[in-house]
């Protein structure tokens, strides 16, 4: 059987693993990356594999071009071509914009924004020349209105959300689909530095009452990269009605 390929940026825990377990439940070889939990990689590795499918896990910097380059080559050599991208690497600063250094701001803008640029422009190519791809990038709702306190991680999901309906228009002439998932509160590692009170408060703020589940995300994910063909240029939220 001549298994479908996914490469899952950020997948050693949270929504990255989620999506990348999705996908090789259903039969795809996946490719996962991150840049420093080694362990927690290997051990979705493992998993992965014990589904019956291949996978190839890779150690590096997203946000640097020339160590994404060395990450496709092995691609290409593992698996032939590559027929879905999913740009999930991503951080989070939370603190007032006036305290934030320059350093801190390049910081996120690569892990976040420039790993998309870095993953779809090596990508791009392989797509076009079979007319065949998905591409689907990992948002935020703060991206689409803004949070205070977190001014650097908004503006990186809002160019984030922009380069996905620009990229989609450029891309559909070629039968490639781009679209983004722009998160609510979903419950997951990130989101662990809130107290009692303040998850207290955010679950009030959410119409469903909850946060969304890690899980929820890889089922859409997997949608939007199997199903849908016609769906493209689109900022999906899954926020339980929250913003």
């Amino acid at each position: 059987m001549n298994h479908k390929t996914i490469l899952v940026t950020g997948a050693s825990r949270g929504i990255g693993k989620a999506i990348a377990l999705t996908y090789a439940k259903n039969g795809w070889d996946v490719v996962i990356t991150c840049l420093r939990r080694e362990e927690e990689l290997k051990k979705t590795q493992r998993e992965i594999e014990a589904l019956g499918v291949s996978c190839l896990a890779w150690m590096g910097d997203a946000g640097d071009f020339e160590s994404c380059s060395r990450l496709f080559d092995a691609i290409r050599e593992r698996f032939g071509s590559l027929d879905v991208l999913v740009n999930n690497a991503g951080i989070s600063y939370i603190g007032l914009f006036q305290d934030m250094t320059p350093d801190e701001w390049n910081h996120i803008l690569n892990t976040n924004l420039t790993s998309v640029f870095n993953c779809c422009r090596l990508a791009v190519p392989m797509m076009v020349s079979r007319k065949s791809g998905r591409i689907l990038n990992i948002s935020s709702v703060w991206g689409v209105c803004g949070a205070s306190c977190e001014v650097a991680y908004s503006a990186t999901k809002g160019g984030i959300n922009a380069m996905t309906r620009a990229l989609a228009k450029e891309l559909a002439p070629s039968s490639i689909q781009v679209n983004a998932i722009a998160c609510g509160a979903i419950d997951t590692e990130m989101n662990q530095f809130l107290d009692e009170e303040e998850r207290n408060a955010l679950l009030e703020e959410i119409p469903a009452g909850r946060m969304g589940r890690a899980e929820e995300v890889g089922k859409l994910a997997y949608q939007l990269g199997s199903e849908d063909s016609y769906l493209t240029g689109q900022i999906i939220q899954l926020d339980g009605g929250w913003i």
